[in-house]
């Protein structure tokens, strides 16, 4: 693999990661049923939480790693190249579709759990009984899960298109064109004119 996608690579993996642990942290961080107060009996009163701001981050960065994964690998289903059956393409369609869908529920999850820890108070009837949103238990955590395993898959992906497209430029040599990796060889004048007579 060339440098640049080496690099590729730990760019997406570290932003991935730092998806996941700020995810879980906001996760730690959540406001909980007991936290909320009610100034009223029909207003509930959240306190500050640093989840709000981890869970925007979170999704942020696993916005931004799953940007950089399909900018570099560019549009799979829009190649002019041709189509070889390979299992290294079918693994690549595979993790490309799997990455987006995990991407979408944990950038949606984040989202939602970051919403909910917004500090506010409001008026929540429900059948004449007053009730607060809280996030419930394992949304953070499981959108940081899913982001773990969409920045995995979208490596996966990255890689095996990688690979694909290389097979695909270097599948043949131009007759008439030296082999990329062949010195050029002189032959004696001599030689040359032997092979003239014959």
């Amino acid at each position: 693999m060339e440098r640049s996608g080496i690099v590729v690579c730990m760019v997406v993996g570290f932003l991935g990661l730092l998806s996941a642990i700020l995810g879980f942290a906001a996760e730690a961080k959540r406001i909980k049923g007991s936290d909320v107060k009610f100034s009223s009996p029909s207003e509930c009163v959240y306190p500050r939480s640093p989840a709000l701001a981890l869970g925007l981050t979170a999704a942020v960065s696993l916005m931004i790693a799953h940007t950089i994964i399909n900018v570099a690998t560019g549009c799979i289903c829009c190649t002019r190249r041709p189509q070889q059956s390979s299992s290294n393409r079918s693994l690549a369609l595979v993790c490309f579709a799997v990455s987006w869908f995990t991407f979408v529920l944990a950038f949606l999850l984040l989202l939602s759990g970051a919403a909910l820890n917004d500090e506010h108070g409001e008026e929540n009837v429900y059948f004449g009984s007053y009730y607060c949103y809280v996030v419930k238990p394992g949304v953070f955590a499981g959108a940081a899960s899913l982001s773990l395993v969409s920045v995995i898959l979208g490596i996966l992906y990255y890689r095996s298109f990688d690979s694909t497209k290389v097979v695909t430029e270097t599948g043949g040599i131009v007759m008439g064109q030296p082999h990329p990796n062949q010195e050029p060889v002189f032959v004696h004048q001599d030689t040359y004119a032997r092979r003239q007579m014959a």
